[in-house]
């Protein structure tokens, strides 16, 4: 290694490659964890809306109604909104008693009571009561009480409308305000709201630890099997070692991660439904794979320079599980806290920068030139900066050194 230092790089980084494609098995599961698994959760996830969409906000729906003999025609009307009455049996004790148990052990999500007073509440025109009975900790169950109280709503607007009708008054005296909806979002920024929640997780992470396994093992793992001292003992610099190390382990995590574009690009085209409608365009993608590529580096870089403290390829794999969850902590934030995308501080923090640049592409909505500087800037100088603190491990002599 006498010629200059980047060729030095060159010969490291094809080294590098060459010696992980000989692992076949890993170099196949490394490529294809990330590619297929998108398809499987977007064919998982929309197979899985689809499926609670049908079962229920449209199938027919039996439930526990409790005194339906004192509410007939409110009973006949949720029948014509696919709500039905189960048959009733014994006393309406019993009755209330075997709903309220249904629901306790979540085989019945809802169950309507009608009040005692409900026809002389009726007839003197007062409000008649009536109770939905629900588990608010069953989280399957909200779409159902949602569809029976919305149903109930409706009735007693139309109900309350044909009073005032019959005491000739105009319904409409009753609104004093007129609220109408006008909803500014994009179709752009429509079709990206599911992928806006989903994809910035998903990609940040596999980003980050694309290329962990090269990394680890050109580092930690040639210094357990003491392959390492040889390679550092030439008159190549660190700098160019390292280097080549990084580039090769960036490599595999930037092949990873564009065909993991790739599958979720064909997968979001196959399966049916609200996925369709996501923007899977290929400017779209384009835009996500030069938002990822510095995270692509960082986490090269900072793999790297664990791995160079790591005695063993075990020691240096114990990281894993503190830098994986490390690149979901913004993701995760920002559902309990969302932020204002304005604030141009958020795209010079780590994670929660690629996390808004993320979401500002699945929304359709297009970065200012400040705001990609700013973002391209602090990331690469980060990606910089760990470069560095690799190379100044890779100069410590006890490195060489394996146990």
């Amino acid at each position: 290694m006498n010629a200059s230092p980047f060729s030095n790089l060159l010969t490291v980084l094809r080294k590098e490659l060459r010696d992980f494609m000989r692992d076949r098995r890993t170099l196949v599961l490394t490529l294809l964890v990330g590619p297929l698994t998108f398809p499987l959760l977007m064919i998982g996830i929309g197979k899985l809306s689809q499926m609670r969409a049908e079962t229920q906000l449209e199938k027919p729906l039996q439930i526990h109604i409790v005194g339906q003999q004192r509410a007939p025609n409110l009973v006949a009307w949720l029948a014509g909104q696919g709500i039905a009455a189960k048959p009733a049996s014994g006393s309406e004790a019993e009755q209330s008693a075997a709903a309220d148990a249904a629901i306790r052990d979540q085989s019945e999500d809802v169950a309507l009571v009608i009040d005692p007073a409900y026809a002389d509440d009726w007839r003197a025109g007062k409000p008649a009561g009536v109770t939905v009975v629900a588990d608010s900790t069953s989280r399957n169950s909200e779409l159902v009480v949602g569809r029976v109280k919305r149903a109930l709503a409706l009735y007693g607007q139309q109900a309350g409308a044909l009073r005032l009708l019959a005491r000739g008054i105009d319904p409409g005296i009753v609104g004093a305000v007129g609220v109408q909806d006008r909803d500014l979002a994009t179709p752009e920024a429509k079709r990206g709201l599911l992928l806006s929640v989903l994809l910035p997780l998903l990609l940040v992470m596999w980003a980050f630890i694309g290329g962990a396994h090269i990394s680890m093992d050109a580092t930690a793992g040639e210094r357990e099997r003491q392959s390492l001292e040889p390679l550092l003992a030439t008159p190549a610099p660190r700098w160019a070692i390292v280097s080549g190390k990084m580039f090769a382990a960036a490599a595999l995590g930037l092949v990873n991660l564009t065909l993991t574009l790739l599958s979720f690009k064909l997968s979001a085209t196959l399966v049916g439904g609200t996925m369709r409608m996501l923007d899977v365009s290929a400017p779209a993608m384009l835009k996500l794979l030069v938002v990822l590529l510095p995270l692509v580096l960082i986490g090269t870089a900072l793999i790297t320079f664990l791995s160079a403290a790591a005695k063993s390829m075990k020691e240096a794999q114990s990281h894993m599980t503190w830098l994986i969850f490390l690149p979901m902590v913004p993701g995760y934030a920002l559902m309990a806290y969302p932020l204002k995308s304005q604030a141009l501080w958020q795209y010079a923090v780590p994670f929660l920068a690629q996390n808004q640049m993320l979401v500002k592409v699945t929304r359709g909505e297009a970065a200012t030139a400040q705001q990609w500087g700013i973002y391209l800037a602090c990331a690469f100088g980060l990606a910089v900066l760990l470069w560095l603190a690799a190379t100044w491990r890779y100069k410590q002599e006890k490195l060489a050194i394996s146990g």
